[in-house]
């Protein structure tokens, strides 16, 4: 007996990935065919296919051909924001990225998990909000239903598991306030 969990009750709910599962798998497709082999400087082609598969991208918004991205009709991207090598977007929920934002190298927005706490593993999804003008420096782990509040940095390496404030340093797994953000005048 199963005393923990039990996978083979484990159903996804209708309408969870928010399209068909014939317009997941054309993305999946177009996202391996068309999106990831794109030179390194086509950042308007890849804002385009992002934006045919229901994404709102912003104008100027830089997104790395190594990106990954689950379901593109669930993110959002202000603009002039610079997405890194290697993030994943994993938009199972929505993830919103405010203007002039960016998201570093290998850094890891998870919108979905599972709850332990029953049987069937059942899968939820929170949104992610990132604010204008924050930078998550390289391998970032944000996780489902956190808001990080404008212009806060967090640090590399760091894993955010709960809401962090407007204009702060932030360091840590968890991630925590270091400091207060401040800005040299040129």
């Amino acid at each position: 007996m199963n005393e923990f969990q039990k996978l083979d009750d484990y159903s996804t709910p209708n309408g969870f990935r928010g399209k068909s599962k014939v317009y997941v798998q054309f993305w999946w497709i177009a996202q391996s065919l068309l999106f990831k082999p794109s030179p390194q400087l086509f950042y308007g082609w890849r804002r385009f296919i992002l934006r045919c598969f229901g994404a709102k991208i912003g104008k100027g918004v830089l997104i790395r051909s190594s990106v990954s991205i689950v379901y593109p009709w669930k993110v959002k991207i202000g603009d002039y924001s610079w997405i890194g090598d290697d993030v994943v977007l994993y938009s199972l929920g929505k993830i919103n990225i405010g203007k002039h934002a960016v998201i570093s190298q290998r850094s890891y927005l998870c919108t979905g998990s599972h709850d332990y706490l029953k049987r069937d593993f059942a899968i939820f999804a929170k949104p992610i909000h990132i604010k204008d003008e924050c930078w998550l420096a390289t391998d970032v782990y944000v996780a489902p239903n956190v808001t990080i509040g404008k212009g806060t940095v967090v640090g590399a390496r760091s894993s955010v598991f709960k809401d962090l404030p407007k204009g702060k340093v932030c360091l840590g797994s968890p991630a925590k306030v270091i400091k207060n953000r401040s800005t040299a005048t040129s």
